[in-house]
């Protein structure tokens, strides 16, 4: 049986209809991929929605643009003294007896040396190298400060409320939550009233891993519920809320729910790899002034633990945070730490 002969112009449609054919199906797989992403990223969207643990129409209560907290910061700084806020016995009503007892308590942390730092190359460079620090024996706080705490130096001190407290007061229910909105010198203002200081960042690291160079307080391995964080909760939560987080020296919430003020500025560690540019500050607002006439200076100081809303690589205990001293903010907390009473060597 013959072959029925094509004429050219029948190839040239053929070819043509062929061509639109290709055309199409690659144009309909574009567009299905494309709308498949879109489809995935529409979900992860409402997946981080729903991690924040808020409204998204409530998010300026919870992000505020660079600059913004300092600014507020500084009003509050400047007038905030003026708001009535707690006297002493409403501040020392907040908690019943059993709770302060366990919040003011302080775990002695033996001298000795620990690893500080890491060599694994996926974490950030101003974590490295990892190196051996001897300490002092000395005291730390079991607890990041409260906000039942804060509130008695306010009242003590007449000191301006933090920002988050609306009318001079703490909000409902938050006693026992790590008080926030504090920059590095409201932290270094309530440890001198309690009559202790600030932990250097060696102090906070070793207490957080103990001598066996852990990852996190309880271990290397991430156990998601022992610690707030990554917007799990969606904000803070009382620093008793995780026992099962503890460090080996039993200090609580040294992982998640705020990031720690400690004493140090922010600079490289020895032989780090880390640039220069990363400890060197940048300025924010160059008008701002500390609520005095002392220009403040252009310096971070070290944040650990991170936070509520960090990722979960910024809870390792050698992760070193860094912000201005004058920032405040909704993760930012602190705890106190003391020479231990024989000053051991």
């Amino acid at each position: 049986m013959k072959r029925p002969v094509i004429s050219a112009s029948d190839k040239r449609r053929r070819k043509r209809w062929l061509s639109a054919t290709l055309v199409i199906c690659v144009t309909a797989a574009m567009v299905g991929g494309s709308l498949h992403v879109m489809e995935l990223g529409s979900m992860r969207m409402d997946e981080m929605r729903g991690k924040a643990g808020y409204d998204v129409r409530d998010m300026h209560e919870h992000i505020r643009s660079a600059g913004e907290e300092i600014s507020l910061q500084a009003a509050n700084e400047k007038y905030g003294a003026s708001l009535q806020t707690y006297t002493r016995s409403e501040a020392h009503d907040l908690l019943n007896d059993e709770q302060w007892r366990d919040v003011n308590w302080m775990i002695s942390i033996p001298a000795g040396v620990f690893i500080m730092g890491s060599d694994d190359p996926r974490t950030n460079a101003q974590n490295r190298p990892a190196h051996q620090v001897r300490t002092k024996a000395y005291r730390i706080d079991k607890y990041p400060v409260t906000e039942a705490q804060y509130a008695q130096f306010v009242a003590a001190k007449k000191y301006r409320p933090p920002l988050a407290w609306k009318d001079g007061k703490i909000p409902r229910g938050t006693a026992l939550h790590p008080v926030t909105m504090v920059s590095w010198y409201n932290a270094r203002d309530y440890c001198t009233w309690a009559g202790k200081r600030l932990p250097t960042e060696a102090e906070w690291e070793k207490a957080a891993r103990g001598t066996d160079g852990r990852r996190w307080p309880w271990g290397s391995e991430m156990i998601p519920d022992n610690l707030n964080t990554y917007y799990k909760v969606g904000r803070t939560t009382p620093v008793n809320a995780y026992p099962q987080g503890a460090s080996p020296y039993g200090v609580m919430d040294m992982a998640g729910n705020v990031q720690e003020w400690v004493a140090d500025e922010f600079a490289p560690y020895s032989g780090t790899m880390a640039s220069d540019a990363v400890f060197q500050a940048k300025e924010i607002d160059p008008s701002y002034h500390r609520g005095s006439d002392e220009k403040e200076r252009l310096v971070y100081f070290v944040m650990r633990g991170g936070s509520w809303k960090s990722d979960p690589f910024s809870t390792y205990t050698f992760h070193r945070n860094y912000s201005l001293p004058n920032y405040a903010s909704d993760f930012f907390g602190f705890r106190c730490a003391s020479n231990a009473l024989n000053d051991g060597k």
